[in-house]
């Protein structure tokens, strides 16, 4: 596995690769077995494989929250090392943003509603950062996870948006024995609060199985009753929406992608997770 760290490394490794398919998983480190699994799908589908690790200044909207953002780079590295990538890019701020410019993305309700609207630029920084390292890696294909769906759907409309060449890979969700999705920020919360956190997806589950004797309004209030029942979770969203056009459901007749959204703070955590149902 070679490290590579700054731009001209990239720009030289990539001139180096004769290979018919390059797959890409873009992180921000703090890696877990969420991240491996898209690592594992990359080098079972390509040739050669390449992963980056960047915490990305422009996309956080809270300064405590890039602050507070885990970093384990050593740790990192030896989980890849273990997996036989071809390599790791590990590039400064500095280095990545010499100004620290943000373009601006718009993609109709995609980039106005639940995280673009609790965390305003966030998307802009998102798509600042992917710009750059997709132009650097020229990847074949791109593995994205689906606990970030609203990224996912951001990122896919760019690329037909701007009939680029990279083919984005969904991968499904991984989650911990007692159903919290996989995060890189789930390292912040106490042993206590981990097991607590399972009511994300208790309630996510508790909604698709009551699909069918219930309305999607009636199911969203229901829902958010539920987490008002626990003073220590926070609530900032819990709706139902169409997956491919994110707008909200009014009668599941509406579409055959119905998806339940919801982001919650615990311990001082924000945990996003969702469901299709």
């Amino acid at each position: 596995m070679i490290v590579l760290q700054t731009i001209q490394d990239i720009l030289n490794w990539r001139n180096e690769q004769h290979k018919s398919s390059l797959g890409f998983v873009p992180t921000m480190g703090a890696l877990h077995q969420g991240h491996l699994s898209l690592v594992d799908q990359s080098l079972a589908e390509n040739e050669a494989t390449i992963v980056s690790i960047f915490v990305n200044p422009t996309q956080f909207n809270d300064v405590n929250d890039f602050n507070n953002y885990p970093h384990t780079i050593e740790k990192d590295l030896a989980l890849l090392e273990e997996l036989s990538i071809s390599a790791v890019f590990i590039p400064s701020v500095s280095e990545m943003y010499p100004e620290m410019e943000k373009e601006s993305f718009y993609a109709s309700i995609l980039t106005e509603t639940l995280e673009a609207k609790m965390r305003p630029g966030h998307f802009d920084g998102v798509i600042t950062i992917i710009r750059k390292l997709f132009d650097l890696v020229q990847p074949t294909k791109v593995y994205l996870g689906e606990k970030d769906f609203q990224q996912l759907s951001i990122i896919s409309a760019w690329v037909k948006k701007e009939n680029r060449s990279e083919v984005i890979v969904p991968c499904p969700t991984l989650r911990e024995p007692h159903g919290l999705a996989m995060s890189s920020r789930n390292v912040r919360l106490s042993e206590t609060g981990r097991k607590k956190a399972s009511l994300i997806y208790q309630i996510l589950k508790a909604t698709k199985e009551q699909k069918h004797h219930n309305s999607p309004a009636e199911l969203e209030v229901w829902a958010r009753s539920e987490f008002a029942l626990y003073p220590e979770f926070q609530l900032e969203y819990f709706e139902i929406i169409d997956a491919h056009s994110f707008a909200p459901l009014a009668d599941w007749a509406d579409s055959d992608q119905a998806l339940a959204v919801t982001a919650v703070f615990l311990e001082g955590v924000r945990l996003i997770d969702n469901l299709r149902l």
